[in-house]
């Protein structure tokens, strides 16, 4: 892990893509002119092991996306949760982790996503922060674990700066932890009570770094805790801020907007206007 701060990032600079499909993430990102996709592999609401539904499997897919030259990201299931103290799902998001993790490094993913969980009260953070030390520390890391700040709920691990800095602090001595980076999504962070005028250089004060920024506008309110995205510029979050997220970070961006390739290159067309 570096404290660096990276290179701003500029239109030239800018990689930039979207959250598809998983069937084909390549032609997704070569549809909407995109260097990277994001995509689940398996249902995002199930506990199944996750299979590369791609012609050829994992290795043509690999194949596929190098000789493309499009970076792919692999976001782990919604219903993973290794912080909660509920056995009955803690410890099948543990074992779902390392399938999501080998089936990522197959395919020669940047990175694997993963949302920060909660816990079920006050009284159950401290056990759900080393929950995640646990998680860290057993899990065999092959490619970069992107832990990602989630928007809503009183007892979440990554809404809130404080908890995010309890959380670094508890995985910092795990097995692993070089491996493990940050998620930065916009709408999460406005839902969630953070200003993103100065989010970045928070974040990178706890964490040391950004890998990923989820850019998405946010139909609620700041502070609102409601997750639900939409298309930049048509939602709640000052257009500027957006811009300034991006050119801070430094990092590669997703858009996880609605739509398809037309929806998609006009959000990359927005965010390119304004960097």
């Amino acid at each position: 892990m570096s404290d660096a701060r990276p290179e701003p990032t500029t239109a030239t600079t800018l990689r930039i893509g979207a959250h598809v499909r998983h069937d084909d993430p390549v032609a997704a990102a070569q549809a909407r002119g995109a260097t990277l996709s994001q995509f689940f592999i398996g249902d995002p609401q199930g506990w199944k092991k996750p299979v590369v539904e791609y012609d050829g499997g994992a290795p043509a897919l690999r194949a596929a996306a190098q000789e493309a030259g499009v970076d792919l990201y692999v976001h782990a299931p919604y219903v993973l949760n290794v912080a909660t103290l509920n056995n009955r799902i803690r410890i099948p998001s543990r074992k779902l982790l390392q399938q999501q993790m080998d089936a990522a490094a197959e395919v020669g993913a940047a990175g694997l996503i993963i949302h920060g969980g909660h816990v079920s009260s006050d009284a159950e953070l401290e056990n759900g922060f080393d929950n995640w030390h646990k998680a860290v520390d057993r899990t065999d890391l092959k490619v970069p674990l992107l832990i990602e700040n989630t928007a809503g709920g009183n007892h979440a691990m990554a809404r809130q700066l404080d908890r995010i800095a309890r959380l670094w602090d508890a995985i910092s001595s795990a097995d692993g932890f070089d491996r493990v980076g940050f998620c930065l999504d916009t709408c999460h962070a406005h839902a969630g009570g953070n200003d993103l005028t100065t989010v970045v250089d928070q974040v990178r004060a706890i964490t040391g770094r950004i890998d990923l920024v989820h850019l998405n506008d946010s139909r609620d309110a700041f502070n609102s805790g409601a997750d639900r995205h939409t298309s930049l510029g048509e939602g709640s979050i000052d257009p500027d801020e957006l811009a300034g997220v991006v050119r801070d970070a430094g990092a590669p961006v997703v858009c996880e907007t609605p739509g398809g390739p037309e929806e998609h290159q006009a959000d990359f067309a927005w965010l390119r206007a304004r960097l």
